[in-house]
């Protein structure tokens, strides 16, 4: 299908396009940038077949290199996603072994050639593989989520970005496998409707990312690595800690620190003198909350005061109370007050 062939050559086109954005674009974090972008060029190889199979067909060692290629798709995602959530993830020479499944591959085909039994085993490895980076990629963005909501005060974009990623790629597996399905059962028309699928699906995702390049080039914030979570012990005893906690709430009350918007943990163990891992252990286990929630109790509070003030939009009450998106504002204010910014005001104000 010629529809087929163009969407190909878009898709190849942007993706090699986003790469180099990537690759050009100074960054604090270097690393993942580059990393997404061998993880693009990469898949842009792999989506070359959509309209160059004549070129691999004249030259079948290029076809091997690009089969193999998509054994380095996941590997480099993976890392991708842990620089992304730890700005100081180290990748030493066990790094590399991720590799290997590439390198046999390849080397196989090249010396075997691309018979049936080899790829109907290289098809089973691939989706092995795919899946368990998949479970590898959830389960560290499982452990971010947590460490965020310990330690940071603001919405985590970043977290989204890496959810709403993986599970594009899930979405598009799936296309992949039923395509697969089609091509053993010989089922001509379907294959062709979920070549067209996939392309287009394909070209959608990308296109996304393209979106997000342009709008969040800043997107990318990374934890430090060595904070590890608080272990989930019951509090037997929460009296003992009564006179911390008051002093906690009196220095929050006085002193207004979530009005800063880039407010953590850290930062608040350091002005209040409580050393961190306490601090912690203070607002997670004897309250019961997320630092994130702690946070933004506070500034709901503070908000709900401001929007009496009919001089103040909403907006100008999101900025003043700590808040830096107006969609993480409206979800915390419904939270605790089972009203959005805008009704809130109306019953308040007559």
């Amino acid at each position: 299908m010629k529809i087929v062939e163009n969407i190909g050559l878009i898709s190849v086109f942007l993706l090699i396009l986003l790469s180099v954005f990537l690759l050009s674009t100074p960054s604090k974090n270097r690393r993942a940038n580059t990393l997404f972008a061998f993880f693009l060029l990469v898949t842009s190889l792999d989506f070359s077949a959509l309209f160059a199979y004549t070129l691999y067909l004249r030259y079948p060692s290029l076809n091997y290199l690009r089969v193999s290629s998509v054994l380095l798709q996941m590997p480099l995602f993976y890392f991708y996603v842990k620089t992304i959530c730890y700005h100081n993830v180290k990748l030493d020479l066990k790094s590399f072994f991720h590799g290997i499944p590439f390198l046999a591959f390849c080397l196989l085909f090249f010396l075997q050639g691309l018979l049936e039994p080899y790829y109907v085993f290289y098809s089973i490895v691939t989706q092995v593989q795919y899946y368990g980076y998949i479970i590898a990629v959830f389960y560290e963005l499982y452990k971010y989520r947590q460490l965020h909501l310990e330690n940071y005060s603001l919405q985590n974009k970043t977290y989204q970005w890496l959810i709403s990623t993986t599970v594009l790629f899930l979405v598009g597996n799936s296309f992949v496998v039923l395509r697969s399905l089609s091509e053993t059962t010989y089922q001509d028309r379907n294959f062709t409707l979920l070549n067209l699928i996939i392309s287009l699906f394909g070209l959608g995702v990308i296109t996304w990312f393209m979106l997000q390049a342009m709008r969040n080039p800043a997107l990318f914030h990374g934890i430090d690595q060595e904070i590890q979570p608080l272990k989930r012990t019951k509090v037997e005893d929460k009296n003992k800690y009564k006179e911390e906690i008051a002093f906690l709430s009196n220095y929050m009350t006085q002193h207004k620190p979530y009005l800063d918007e880039s407010l953590s943990l850290q930062s608040l163990a350091r002005t209040t003198e409580i050393p961190e891992k306490h601090l912690s252990f203070l607002i997670n286990r004897v309250l019961g909350q997320h630092f994130f929630d702690f946070i933004n109790s506070y500034r709901i509070q503070e908000a709900q005061e401001l929007l009496k003030d009919k001089d103040l939009n909403i907006q100008q009450v999101m900025y003043q109370v700590g808040f830096n998106s107006k969609s993480s504002f409206n979800t915390a204010f419904k939270k605790y007050t089972s009203h959005t910014p805008t009704t809130y005001r109306k019953s308040i104000v007559k």
